[in-house]
């Protein structure tokens, strides 16, 4: 929806108390006000979203000409205002001014409720909304309001499903830039937050939020209906899914069979078997798989880590199920048991071997 303003005799100041006059043009969206229509205009295109001039050589598109001259230097890679103390430069001279703060230190815009100080006047009036509580960035086609135009603009993108950002290795896109660069982890294996208390490391900063909860034994997600209590959110759900009986109900179905599952991330990796998709890759040989934990797994046989240890004696496994498979000969837990016979087993691949006996195939070797 474009909104536009004529010139008009009709245009009346807003009524403010303090020098109307000068700025007569009043945004019906939000307190903005301008000393000219062509300004106002301008700002209009915030609120409907209008983007009127275009990138000739991309699909990038926004308000203002000028905004559209900066965005060409970045195919140009032209960068015509320099830093004289040190090696910066950039496309506009708004950069440059806020850039020559930081050899400063000067703050110069200052918030007159808090003690609060930025180094532009752009910070200082988003900062402004957060004593207001002011979100004049408001979506056309839902209720989401924001104080951020960028804010809105992503948020378009889940109506428009537009995804600009793109991974150079394999075909995921999303429509936020830093979804993407967290998604190249996965090729990279690059885990940049370290737990403080521990060698563990992951590639989100909220995995590290959650497994620092392990170390405090916070539960703080707790169950109404009894007395369950977990570390996070997503926990918590998924056992809400016991009582609501949403976990016998599988919501989530393939649309290329009849599998269905409980989770949405499940039915993602389930699809790939359709599809052979295989994002995640080795970087010391040329194994591949669906699923960060299988590659994890995998490549302790690069390392040799081994970092399941047994509480009672000197052995160590590379796999959870090679510690839980160890531990049962000191339990003498023997879990496998045989529907025929009173024949049971602590590993499933020796009642297997076994079943074969009342199948009428040949007597394997007893191991157990």
């Amino acid at each position: 929806m474009r909104l536009f303003v004529a010139e008009s005799p009709l245009l009346k100041p807003r009524d403010t108390g303090r020098s109307a006059e000068a700025k007569p043009f009043s945004c019906s969206h939000c307190s903005y006000s301008s000393s000219t229509v062509s300004n106002l205009n301008k700002h209009l295109r915030t609120h409907s979203g209008e983007k009127p001039f275009s990138c000739s050589l991309c699909a990038y598109a926004c308000t203002e000409s000028s905004t559209l001259n900066r965005h060409i230097l970045k195919h140009t890679g032209e960068k015509p205002f320099s830093c004289t103390d040190c090696s910066y430069s950039c496309t506009n001279a708004s950069n440059l001014k806020k850039h020559m703060h930081i050899h400063s230190g000067a703050k110069p815009y200052q918030c007159s409720l808090c003690s609060y100080a930025c180094t532009s006047s752009s910070t200082l009036s988003r900062h402004m909304l957060k004593h207001t509580g002011e979100k004049p960035f408001r979506c056309q086609q839902c209720s989401y309001a924001c104080s951020i135009p960028s804010n809105l603009k992503r948020h378009m993108r889940k109506h428009s499903e537009e995804k600009p950002f793109s991974c150079t290795q394999c075909n995921y896109a999303s429509a936020q830039l830093a979804d993407v660069k967290q998604h190249m982890r996965r090729h990279t294996g690059e885990k940049p937050f370290k737990c403080a208390q521990c060698s563990y490391a992951c590639a989100r900063a909220s995995n590290l939020k959650l497994h620092a909860q392990t170390h405090s034994a916070e539960k703080p997600f707790a169950c109404a209906q009894c007395d369950y209590s977990c570390s996070n959110a997503s926990n918590l759900k998924r056992h809400m899914r016991s009582h609501t009986g949403e976990e016998r109900e599988k919501p989530f179905s393939c649309t290329e069979c009849d599998y269905a599952c409980s989770q949405s991330s499940v039915l993602k990796q389930h699809v790939q078997t359709h599809t052979g998709e295989k994002p995640l890759s080795c970087t010391e040989c040329d194994y591949t798989c669906n699923h960060s934990s299988n590659l994890k797994r995998h490549m302790r046989r690069h390392t040799g880590e081994k970092p399941f240890p047994c509480t009672l004696c000197s052995y160590v496994g590379a796999r959870s199920s090679d510690l839980t498979q160890h531990m049962r000969r000191h339990t003498g837990e023997k879990p496998f048991a045989c529907s025929k016979c009173d024949y049971a087993s602590s590993q499933l691949s020796n009642l297997n071997k076994h079943v074969r006996i009342h199948a009428g195939e040949k007597r394997p070797d007893r191991t157990d």
